[in-house]
């Protein structure tokens, strides 16, 4: 595999380098192209500055630059002259460097006043050297390239002729695709690009000297000339490299170059790598795939000697491993549904234990509550006898109403109780969870008289019917009031809230206390079984785990919550009922 994988990538850079080749060739030809059509438009303009000399009332200015008729004729010849020549704008400056006459005199970016000795040009030109030089305007903003000559009168030198060009237009006719062109100075600026984003940028980090001297001489005045931040990362024989794009570092491309002299700026092409990449790689999967072909073509006669034989061996193997498996998945099935019976039957019987329980702490309550109207009945009866010897069958008639009402009181008492040490079978129905809530605070009723809670049900629709069991519900809610009246035990102020309300299809039922709250690192055990926070023998830490698993049965959730107000909330939120949407 070893030889494989390096025969093929010796294929694959072969590849990629011929196609690389004829990037380079390609490259270069473009670049020639691009170097020719500028240095044809510069040329056209070379010579221009140099002739105005030639023309008497520009050498009459200069001598006279206060003659402002004079000026008027210059302004007129030169906005002429601009317009035969194509030029962007044309000017006369003298030896101070102010502007005396310019072709755009008209214009409310007038160059006429403007002093100007500071850009290099001008100052080349005043030493008696041809000045060439590009830059953006500081008057109106426009970029394009100046060329400067001395204006000379019987070997004397007046002023300075300048012709400003337009080269921008050269961008239009660079490619706009995958390759990309770009025109940058001697101090690596670009100032010519395909890419606009990509203008008065720099090549690389300018030095200090550099920075100081464009910013005298204000050549790309308003732009920052941050770093484009291309990467090289492998150079190539000659001026051609391979870099990186800001906007995509993992995409290499071709760079290569072509300098201009004299003027020291350089052409940059950047080509796409992406069909070399793709022949190397296309050539790279071909030879590993003739490779793997001939490796396949000579295992191929051995390996059919052996597949039937293997096949059988593994067909008979597989069969009586599934044989094997069938029976153990049976076995546990079998075991797996008797364990959950009597899980089933376990919680069932803890849920009875549980009402049981709460039926005993009730106790005492029930048996005050019901000697209350047994005293009275016998009062009341022994009265209605002595009325009815007495004859006054009016009043013995109203203590018979009234113990009947005492009668009816008793009956509800212990029809309560009765339906509540009921056990609950597995059915679930629409229950009304107000009726619900009323019956189990009907168990704890005595309770929270005792301790003076302040009991609020907060409900915003009455009609609201959960899918679930009557029993098993209350014994939830029932365990939860037991459970707010132990938290609320020690506290001075005692509220138990409960509020009832619909949301995303279910029914909510929310019981708030006041107590001290639940933190955090005991609220993620609240349900796990035989874990309490009540002292030892109040309680197994099973009514929580319980009321937990019949929610959960119901399709519903039982969590609990940190309102805002401090105490703690317990939310049991169950699937609303189709009866309740009807």
């Amino acid at each position: 595999m070893a030889v494989a994988l390096a025969l093929a990538g010796l294929a694959g850079r072969w590849a990629g380098d011929a196609a690389t080749d004829r990037l380079r060739l390609a490259g270069a030809q473009r670049l020639d192209g691009y170097a020719v059509s500028l240095e044809n438009l510069l040329s056209k303009y070379d010579f221009l500055p140099g002739t105005l000399e030639l023309n008497k009332e520009v050498v009459a200015l200069l001598e006279r630059p206060n003659d402002e008729e004079l000026r008027d004729e210059v302004n007129a010849y030169l906005e002429q002259l601009n317009r035969q020549s194509g030029s962007t704008t044309i000017y006369i400056v003298n030896l101070d460097g102010v502007t005396q006459a310019a072709s755009n005199w008209r214009s409310i970016y007038s160059f006429v006043g403007d002093h100007v000795a500071f850009r290099p040009y001008v100052r080349d030109a005043l030493r008696g050297v041809p000045g060439g030089f590009y830059g953006v305007g500081t008057t109106n903003g426009e970029p394009g390239y100046f060329f400067a000559h001395g204006i000379y009168h019987n070997g004397r030198m007046l002023g300075v002729a300048t012709v400003k060009v337009n080269i921008e237009r050269l961008e239009r006719g660079w490619e706009q695709g995958a390759d990309k062109v770009l025109l940058a100075d001697a101090n690596g600026v670009v100032f010519l690009s395909s890419v606009p984003a990509w203008k008065y940028r720099t090549l690389a980090p300018l030095s200090p000297e550099a920075t100081r001297e464009l910013a005298v001489s204000r050549q790309y005045s308003g732009h920052d000339l941050t770093p484009l931040g291309m990467r090289e990362l492998r150079r190539l024989d000659g001026e051609a490299t391979i870099v990186a794009l800001p906007e995509d570092l993992r995409k290499p491309v071709l760079s290569q170059t072509h300098s201009l002299m004299p003027r020291h700026w350089k052409f940059v092409y950047l080509s796409d790598l992406g069909s070399a990449r793709a022949s190397a790689r296309n050539v790279f999967l071909f030879a590993l795939l003739l490779q793997a072909l001939l490796l396949m073509l000579v295992l191929y006669a051995r390996q059919r000697r052996q597949t039937r034989e293997h096949l059988e061996a593994m067909v008979a193997e597989r069969t009586t491993s599934l044989r094997e498996m069938t029976q153990h998945l049976s076995e546990e099935n079998s075991v797996r549904r008797a364990a959950e019976e009597k899980l089933r039957r376990a919680q069932s019987e803890l849920v009875q234990a549980g009402k049981m329980a709460v039926l005993g702490q009730m106790a005492a309550g029930m048996t005050h509550e019901l000697n209350q109207p047994l005293t009275a009945l016998r009062t009341m009866s022994d009265n209605a006898q002595v009325l009815i010897e007495r004859g006054r069958l009016e009043e013995a008639k109203g203590n018979l109403a009234t113990i009947s009402q005492l009668v009816a009181r008793m009956g509800a008492l212990t029809g309560q109780l009765r339906q509540f040490a009921r056990k609950a079978d597995a059915s679930l129905t629409a229950v009304q969870v107000t009726a619900a809530i009323t019956s189990a605070l009907f168990l704890v009723e005595r309770r929270v008289e005792q301790e003076r809670v302040n009991f609020r049900l907060a409900v915003r629709d009455q009609d609201v019917y959960a899918l679930c069991d009557t029993n098993r519900l209350e014994q939830v809610l029932v365990n939860l009031f037991n459970n707010a009246l132990d938290a609320m035990a020690e506290s001075e102020t005692r509220h138990l809230t409960v509020n009832v309300e619909r949301a995303n299809g279910r029914a909510l039922i929310a019981v708030t206390d006041s107590g001290p709250g639940i933190p955090e690192e005991i609220r993620a055990h609240l349900f796990e079984p035989f874990f309490t926070t009540k002292p030892q023998g109040k309680g197994l830490g099973l009514g929580l785990a319980i009321s937990e698993q019949i929610v959960r049965e119901f399709g519903g959730e039982l969590r609990a919550e940190a309102p805002d107000t401090g105490g703690a909330r317990f939310v049991i939120a169950l699937p609303l009922a189709q009866q309740e949407t009807r």
